[in-house]
């Protein structure tokens, strides 16, 4: 349990003290503020000392002869990362290999799901075409209609 909850808590059991309590409760609560204000406002002005020691305090560099000019273009392009997609398109491009139609079609195969509707239909196989004509009713009808010419 924390400090906290065990002071209220005796607050609650005695009332004649806990007014006191109150009252130095309040009194360190408001102590503690004016503190951290005094260590904040110390360590900033630690830290423009600092600053002032390097030479690169900003308080009293108020001429332009250490500053330089730069476009914000190129210091936007400095920070983006360079494009590799023309160096990855000359590796691609180099390499000659190819792979086989036969070697694709398996590997496409393979890597599709087991389920039974993602999978693709069997080519159905063609059936053989058949003449209701023989061989011989071809030449009979040649020579009865070429004859008739």
């Amino acid at each position: 349990m924390s400090a906290s909850v065990i002071r209220r808590g005796l607050e609650l059991f005695s009332e004649k003290d806990g007014a006191k309590h109150k009252q130095k409760r309040n009194r360190s609560s408001k102590g503690a503020l004016m503190e951290q204000k005094s260590t904040q406002k110390q360590r900033i002005q630690k830290r423009i000392r600092q600053l002032q020691r390097a030479g690169q305090s900003s308080l009293n560099n108020n001429t332009v002869k250490d500053k330089r000019v730069r476009s914000a273009v190129d210091e936007y392009r400095k920070k983006q990362k360079k494009s590799q997609l023309s160096s990855n398109l000359k590796y691609f491009l180099r390499t000659s290999s190819t792979t086989q139609k036969h070697h694709t079609a398996k590997e496409v195969q393979q890597s599709s799901s087991r389920r039974s509707c993602d999978q693709p239909d069997l080519p159905e196989p063609k059936p053989k075409e058949t003449s209701v004509f023989t061989e011989q009713e071809f030449q009979t009808f040649q020579k009865e209609y070429f004859s008739r010419l």
